[in-house]
């Protein structure tokens, strides 16, 4: 295949300040709708690996989580966390867009190449995970705050058990008003461990967002510029004068849907790590691990097989959901671009 892949934002289009306003508000609307779509999927995904520790596993798949949950907490239960996420996929997408023409423009400035010519896919790879190991520090803090409420209900189970077994009157499932809202939990999260605990998993996130940084925007690449290379063919125009702009919306959504596959698959086990480390307190009080020791914990106990715990519906989910991202995303960049 040939070396030469196409960049989202051509450098010479606009001024740097407007550039950075179009990612940003083109990144933040893509990030909001794709996670107001996917969220009770990343919900299930989460209390599916927070449960890998368990002596005795809550949930016997995705299906059966996504089941307990709507019959126990309703549709408000499936929706548990969605402000933290939602401010986190607006963050997360609008920064790394910023980040990754900025890098490009960085990259080609270093190398003294010009505007017009276009970058290799390992450029834009390495543009890429720039882009995701710098916004892992952005999205560490939002995530946190999202696991905890996303595993709130299930931290009052032991109780509800013990209860029984001992005929005391307690519920089992709290009520939503006593439940910590995402101020709430920021807060006591800095009393209990200073500002520094709102970066507990931070090696985890680091690791999946600069690995999956560049497999995200790595295979969105490729797999454009391959439908850019048919439509040369097919149109007999010259492939230097197309861009995505050229491409029809289910190319768009088809190059997105393969950077979400790609994105989930590569580093799943560090997001599933990660995951366990950050709801541990919630569900194992009074325990608190680092990530290489969760890491091995997680192996010991359940080998391959438990760091990959919800990898199916994360996947089935990132395909829609990544399309909606880079077809708004690439879409309001053609019409406002």
């Amino acid at each position: 295949m040939d070396a030469s892949y196409t960049e989202v934002v051509p450098f010479e289009s606009s001024s740097p300040a407007w550039r950075g306003l179009k990612d940003v508000t083109f990144g933040s609307a893509a990030g909001m709708v794709s996670k107001v779509f996917e969220h009770p999927f990343d919900l299930c995904k989460v209390r599916l690996q927070s449960q890998v520790m368990d002596k005795t596993p809550r949930f016997s798949g995705p299906i059966d989580c996504l089941t307990q949950t709507w019959q126990k907490e309703g549709l408000r239960g499936l929706y548990r966390g969605l402000p933290a996420p939602i401010v986190g996929a607006m963050t997360e997408n609008a920064f790394l867009f910023l980040a990754y023409n900025e890098l490009q423009n960085t990259i080609r400035q270093w190398n003294n190449i010009s505007p017009s010519t276009q970058l290799s896919l390992g450029q834009l790879m390495i543009a890429a995970a720039g882009a995701g190991s710098v916004a892992s520090f952005l999205l560490t803090p939002i995530e946190l705050v999202k696991c905890k409420m996303q595993v709130q209900m299930l931290a009052a189970e032991p109780a509800s058990v013990l209860a029984s077994r001992t005929g005391a009157t307690i519920s089992g499932r709290p009520a939503i008003h006593n439940l910590q809202g995402p101020f709430s939990i920021i807060s006591s999260t800095i009393r209990q461990h200073g500002f520094r605990g709102l970066w507990l998993g931070q090696t985890g996130t680091l690791i999946r967002e600069t690995g999956g940084g560049a497999a995200w925007f790595g295979s969105n690449e490729a797999v454009s510029s391959i439908l850019l290379d048919r439509l040369a063919r097919k149109t007999g125009r010259p492939r230097a004068e197309l861009t995505k702009k050229d491409l029809k919306w289910y190319q768009l959504a088809f190059a997105g849907a393969c950077a979400g596959v790609a994105y989930n698959l590569a580093l799943f086990p560090a997001d599933s790590v990660k995951s366990a480390v950050q709801t541990e307190e919630e569900l194992r009080p009074g325990t608190r691990t680092s990530i290489g020791s969760m890491a091995m914990k997680m192996w010991r106990k359940e080998g391959v097989k438990g760091f990959y715990a919800g990898c199916g519906i994360t996947v089935a989910r990132a395909a829609p959901s990544n399309a909606m991202i880079f077809l708004i995303y690439d879409g309001l960049n053609t019409r406002f671009g």
